[in-house]
């Protein structure tokens, strides 16, 4: 296999913090074992040895959660240890870990410069709008912790971006976030639209995204963010970015945006492998990494299968004239349909947006230099080829 990408969950749904919309809570309570506790250094040395072995040209090791940093930070110093002991053949490694950046000491803002960890850290925005689900065990917002976290990392020079959760009630407020990212200098921003559980009926919590609600805040982020590119003054946000290179000619980073699933190997703490994030549940296992090859775990009827299922899309969908940019959009946003086509749940939402940007999208693109600096473009185009799409 000439590139390998890792979705680690080193201390499995375990976390420090009890978001109130956490999806991963969600998941592991739809399987037989809802924790694995905390990976053994015995496992990680067959993940890491078996990841080099078969591995030709690059891997990547995404850490996730729950709360990775609760695995400790000597975890992370064997991992290191560990790819210098395996990486016989030169291949290139990359690190990443997604963090809530709560309680963190500066030993790890040290060890992540140090050791050229990518740093994503979820914010929701401001105290107001963060505080409201992203809280402790005993219903305290964390902002505070998490804004001393990021001090921390910008003081030891870490590469980080931003995650955000897109709710129903931080959708209201587009402009306030937009210039609140700005104001701080953040300059790479994730959008996750919020999911509610498993099985349910979209709608039903208090957090819950409404497809009006996506369009109007995407419509009302694009305009301060197009605004800002003309001024060549604009930051990076993961869904424009994707849907940008689309229109200049390079595939999507975001999985979300490829029309089909592929298995990209979260791996839990007891060595379980599963295809993707969102479906870490008993009917998706393929295996464990301590018995089967990334390679035999990817040949299995289950991947097989969760790739296939993961094509089936309505007619409407595939005739659509916005299907190029869209591609049906993340399997977890479709509706099932009677003949087990899908319909993304915020297909019309899609229609509009794409309908009110097109053409100042076509503009940007256009540019003759990129609108948010060319760190950003060759930094998308650096994990495209790190993923194995594109060639540099």
């Amino acid at each position: 296999m000439k590139y390998i990408s890792l979705l680690i969950k080193p201390a499995s749904g375990s976390c420090n913090m009890a978001c109130k919309y956490c999806f991963y809570r969600d998941v592991a309570e739809n399987r037989s074992v809802p924790n694995y506790g905390i990976m053994s250094y015995e496992m990680l040395e067959t993940l890491v040895k078996k990841t080099f072995d078969e591995c030709e040209v690059g891997c990547s090791f995404a850490f996730q959660g729950g709360e990775p940093t609760l695995a400790g930070l000597d975890y992370y110093k064997k991992l290191v240890e560990l790819q210098k002991k395996y990486n016989t053949k030169g291949v290139s490694v990359s690190n990443v870990i997604q963090t809530n950046g709560y309680g963190l000491g500066e030993e790890w803002a040290e060890f992540f410069k140090k050791e050229h960890f990518l740093v994503g850290v979820s914010l929701d925005a401001d105290k107001g709008l963060h505080d409201t689900a992203r809280v402790d065990h005993h219903g305290k917002g964390t902002y505070a912790e998490v804004m001393k976290t990021i001090a921390m990392l910008d003081k030891w020079g870490v590469d980080y971006n931003i995650l955000c959760v897109l709710t129903s009630y931080v959708a209201r407020y587009p402009e306030r976030v937009y210039r609140f990212f700005k104001e701080k200098g953040f300059k790479y921003i994730q959008f996750i639209p919020c999911l509610d559980p498993l099985g349910e009926e979209r709608g039903g919590n208090f957090y819950s995204l409404t497809a009006k609600r996506f369009e109007t805040f995407f419509k009302q982020l694009f305009d301060f963010w197009y605004a800002d590119c003309k001024l060549h003054q604009g930051i990076s946000i993961r869904h424009f970015d994707n849907w940008l290179g689309l229109l200049m000619g390079y595939p999507p980073e975001n999985c979300a945006m490829s029309g089909r699933c592929a298995v990209y190997f979260v791996v839990e703490a007891d060595g379980s492998v599963y295809p993707c994030d969102f479906y870490v549940i008993d009917k998706y296992r393929l295996g464990s990494i301590h018995s089967s090859s990334f390679s035999e775990l990817l040949e299995t009827d289950i991947a097989k299968t969760f790739v296939s299922e993961s094509g089936a899309l309505s007619e409407d969908c595939m005739k659509c004239k916005y299907y190029y940019l869209c591609r049906g959009g993340c399997r977890r946003d479709r509706e099932i349909m009677d003949d087990g086509r899908g319909k993304n749940f915020y297909c019309e939402a899609y229609k509009a947006f794409f309908e009110y940007s097109i053409d100042r999208f076509k503009e940007i693109a256009m540019m003759e230099e990129h609108p948010y600096g060319l760190d950003t473009a060759n930094n998308m185009l650096q994990v495209l080829a790190d993923n194995g799409n594109i060639k540099l």
